[in-house]
C-alpha cells in the first residue's frame, strides 16, 4: 500500500505529553530546513511506485528521506543513524515526528530495501531537492547554474587489497559451501590445506622467501582448479547460484598477469583497477565516478558512476544529461586536458582550460582558472560524505553512493548557510534591543537622543 503519512500532518494532540515544536529551539537549522523542504515532491514522487491496495502501509517516505539525508551528511552507516535518532530530538522532528520517541522507528535493513527499489531516480530526486531549496532559501544564485566545473574521481570499494593466493582461497570456500548447499559430496574440500597455505604464503612473502611463497601460490592455484572439475562432473541439475560462482571461479582460475577485466573481488566482481597518477596511491580499487559542481559556490549538481575505467571525454555526455535533469542546462563547462575528444551535446560550451594562458580573454581565463575548485569538491564528498571506502553492494551501489554523497554535501552546506543566517539574526536582534534601551535610558534622564538632535 501507499507510504503512511508523517506524525506532524496529524492535528490531534496528546494532553500529557510535549509537542517536539514546543521544546525546540525554531531557529535551529534543522527546523528552519524542514520547513522549506517540499516533503509533498516525494511523496508524489515515490508514491507512484507503491500500489494502492495490495499489502501493509509502506514505511514513511519523509521519515527515510531524512534518514538518507542525515546519515550522508554525517557520514554515518544505517545503524549508527537510527542510533542517532533515537537520541537527538531534532532528528526526530526533522524526519517528521510530532512527539519525542524512544524505540527505532524502522529495522536498518528497511533502508536498504528502499535504496534498492527506488534506485538511481529515487537518489537523484534527493539531489534535485536540495538544488530547489537552496534556490528557494537564496543559497543559490540562478546564476551560478549556468558555469559548471567537471572532473573524475575514484570511488573506492571497500575490499581487501586483491592477491591472487587470497581470490583462490576466498572463491574456492564460497565453492564448498555453495556445493554443500546444493548436496554435492566433494571429494576433499581443501579446508585445512588451503588456510595452512595462505597463513605461509604471507610468512615466506615478509621474510623475502620469493620462491616458497610463489610455490604456495602455485598449490593453491592447482586446489582450485580440483574443486572447480569436481563439481563441474558431479552438478546434474541446474542451480543459477552455483552456476554464478562457477563461472566467477572460472574467470579467477583462467586470469594472468597481463589479463583484462580481471576480478579483484569474489563478492564485488565488477571492481575495476583505476590508475590516476597519484604519488602517494598509484592504484585505486572501485569504479569512476564523473563529478559536476557550479564555478561558484561548489553546489554539486551531478555525480554520475560507470562501470569500469571508461576515458574521461566519453563520460561527458552522460554527466552533463544528469546535470540537466537535476539542475538546469548549463551553459558552459569547464574541463581539464582529460577531456579532449569528449563527446558533450553542442547545446553545452565546453573549455578545456590549457596550462598555460596564451591568447584567451581575462574574463574567460578567470572562469577557466576557477575549474581547479572541483578539487576540494571532491576531497569533502570523499573523506566527509561517504563516498570513499563504498559499502553499498554491486553496481547500483556504486551509483546510489556517489549521488547520495552529492546530497550529503548540498545538505550540509544548506545547514551552514541557515546558521550563518540565524547568527546575523541575532546580532541584528541583539542590536536593536541595545538601541532600544539607551534611547528609554536617556529619555528617563531628559537627555537628548542623537536621532533627536539630528
Amino acid at each position: 500500500m501507499k507510504p503512511q503519512t508523517s506524525p506532524q500532518a496529524n492535528p490531534q494532540r496528546h494532553l500529557f505529553i510535549a509537542e517536539l515544536i514546543n521544546i525546540l529551539d525554531p531557529n535551529h537549522a534543522l527546523v528552519r530546513l524542514s520547513k522549506e523542504i517540499d516533503w509533498e515532491y516525494f511523496d508524489n514522487h515515490f508514491g507512484k511506485m507503491f500500489d494502492q491496495e495490495k499489502g501493509r502501509p509502506a514505511v514513511c517516505t519523509r521519515l527515510i528521506v531524512a534518514l538518507h539525508y542525515l546519515k550522508f551528511n554525517y557520514s554515518l552507516s544505517d545503524e549508527a543513524v537510527l542510533d542517532g535518532w533515537i537520541e537527538n530530538p531534532y532528528w526526530q522532528f526533522f524526519s517528521g515526528m510530532k512527539y519525542f520517541t524512544h524505540k527505532m522507528p524502522i529495522h536498518p535493513t528497511s533502508m536498504t530495501n528502499w535504496r534498492k527499489r527506488f534506485g538511481q531516480d529515487g537518489a537523484e530526486a534527493l539531489l534535485k531537492q536540495t538544488i530547489e531549496v537552496g534556490l528557494k532559501i537564496k543559497a543559490i544564485k540562478e546564476s551560478e547554474l549556468k558555469r559548471v566545473n567537471i572532473d573524475t574521481t575514484v570511488q573506492e570499494k571497500f575490499i581487501r587489497y586483491p592477491t591472487d593466493i587470497r581470490s583462490y582461497d576466498r572463491v574456492r570456500e564460497r565453492l564448498v559451501k555453495a556445493a554443500e548447499k546444493a548436496g554435492i559430496k566433494l571429494r576433499q574440500n581443501y579446508n585445512k590445506v588451503s588456510k595452512k597455505l595462505l597463513f605461509m604464503q604471507q610468512r615466506y612473502a615478509h621474510t623475502r622467501k620469493m620462491k616458497l611463497a610463489v610455490g604456495c601460490v602455485r598449490k593453491s592455484h592447482t586446489i582450485l582448479g580440483r574443486v572447480i572439475r569436481d563439481i563441474e562432473r558431479k552438478m546434474n541439475c541446474k542451480n543459477n547460484v552455483l552456476s554464478e560462482l562457477l563461472s566467477l571461479a572460472k574467470r579467477i582460475f583462467e586470469q594472468k598477469r597481463n589479463s583484462k577485466n580481471k576480478v579483484y573481488s569474489v563478492h564485488e566482481p565488477e571492481v575495476a583497477c583505476i590508475s590516476k597518477g597519484k604519488a602517494h596511491k598509484k592504484y585505486e580499487f572501485g569504479c569512476k565516478v564523473g563529478i559536476a559542481a557550479t564555478s561558484r559556490g561548489g553546489w554539486a549538481v551531478g555525480a554520475m558512476a560507470f562501470l569500469g575505467n571508461p576515458y574521461d571525454g566519453h563520460t561527458m555526455k552522460d554527466t552533463l544529461e544528469q546535470v540537466e535533469r537535476i539542475a538546469r542546462r548549463p551553459q558552459q563547462a569547464f574541463v581539464d586536458l582529460g577531456y579532449r575528444g569528449h563527446n558533450a551535446p553542442a547545446t553545452v560550451e565546453v573549455k578545456v582550460v590549457p596550462q598555460k594562458r596564451g591568447k584567451i580573454p581575462m574574463a574567460l581565463w578567470r572562469w577557466m582558472k576557477r575549474r581547479a575548485a572541483i578539487e576540494p569538491t571532491i576531497g569533502h564528498l570523499k573523506q566527509e560524505h561517504r563516498m570513499t571506502g563504498n559499502r553499498l553492494k554491486g553496481t547500483l551501489g556504486n551509483q546510489l553512493c556517489a549521488i547520495l554523497a552529492a546530497a550529503g554535501m548540498n545538505f550540509h552546506k544548506l545547514l551552514k548557510f541557515l546558521k550563518k543566517f540565524a547568527v546575523y539574526l541575532f546580532f541584528a536582534f541583539g542590536l536593536a534591543r541595545i538601541k532600544s534601551v539607551i534611547e528609554d535610558y536617556c529619555s528617563m534622564i531628559r537627555i537628548p537622543t542623537i536621532a533627536a538632535i539630528r
